[in-house]
């Protein structure tokens, strides 16, 4: 898997979920803070998206927003209308439709949000604005925009397996967001972070094999020769571009590996601890401990209680 994709893995819990609103003018939503990140996608009409900071946005049909969940924002079709407070449905159905009442000219936007684990957020995604519009006038991300187009076609005519298609379809407009965002990011030369280390050949084939391989025994000296650099220069440019020395990041993220690998299955912690790369269940826990403060089997009781009771 790629860094990007495995990203998105390590901190996505659950399905997304979506509401297709059909509105009438006049109308307003807010929409509280939450965990997580919710999307926009105007499927007819225009409105505004209004954020907690920074000037309203203009939203017309085609158009995709990504909203941060650590604060309130509003849509409404102009500046002026009132703001009712909604919230999103988290039950076992993906999606679900509401026709809000009214007689004016109408609106349809699908709203909806990725539930996401903000105790361990890969820094790739830390690095995100609060809103990412991606205007669909500008005719650029032709795979972004397919993915709106079967979306919106897969919502205006249900037919057998809508059930399946739409979280999946969901699931690859939010890499297709991502993928968008740091590609056009990446176009700025002045900008450093994970946009210029994704697309910089020398730290990008690095973090691949990171990501690839997180069981090797990986040597700063040979991470660098993957990418064509002495260990000095490689060191260095690694640090700049992702804000950690090589082999933190190495453990960083076999930590984070871990940790999924506590919530999401029951493994035994030898076999946790090899797919990590520990060659023992001692030396795995106490790496675990460092980072998470809590041993692998409290982490992995409490992450259970939590599904449990939610």
């Amino acid at each position: 898997m790629d860094v990007l994709s495995d990203a998105v893995v390590a901190v996505r819990t659950g399905r997304p979920h979506s509401i297709r609103h059909e509105l009438y003018t006049p109308w307003g939503m807010q929409f509280p803070s939450g965990e997580g990140a919710g999307f926009h996608i105007v499927l007819r009409g225009s409105c505004w998206l209004i954020p907690v900071e920074g000037p309203p946005i203009a939203l017309n049909a085609g158009d995709v927003a990504l909203v941060r969940g650590d604060g309130t924002h509003g849509l409404a079709d102009e500046l002026s209308s009132p703001l009712t407070e909604v919230g999103l449905s988290t039950d076992a159905a993906p999606y679900r439709e509401v026709r809000h009442e009214g007689t004016g000219p109408s609106t349809v936007i699908l709203c909806g949000a990725y539930l996401l684990d903000h105790t361990r957020t890969h820094p790739v995604l830390s690095e995100l604005p609060p809103v990412v519009h991606l205007p669909a006038h500008l005719e650029q991300h032709p795979s972004l925009r397919s993915a709106v187009e079967m979306l919106g076609d897969e919502l205006d005519r249900p037919q057998l397996g809508m059930g399946a298609i739409v979280p999946a379809l969901l699931d690859t407009l939010l890499l297709y967001i991502l993928r968008s965002w740091f590609e056009r990011r990446s176009q700025d030369e002045s900008v450093a972070g994970w946009a210029a280390a994704l697309s910089d050949p020398a730290i990008g084939s690095a973090l691949s094999a990171i990501h690839q391989e997180p069981t090797h025994p990986w040597t700063v000296e040979e991470l660098g020769a993957r990418a064509g650099l002495s260990r000095a220069a490689f060191a260095r440019r690694f640090t700049t571009l992702v804000g950690q020395p090589p082999l933190a990041y190495l453990t960083w993220w076999r930590m984070t590996t871990g940790a999924r690998l506590l919530r999401e299955s029951d493994a035994p912690l030898r076999v946790v601890a090899r797919q990590t790369g520990y060659g023992s269940e001692i030396a795995f826990a106490a790496a675990f401990k460092r980072q998470y403060g809590v041993s692998p089997g409290r982490y992995r009781r409490h992450s259970s209680t939590e599904a449990e009771s939610a």
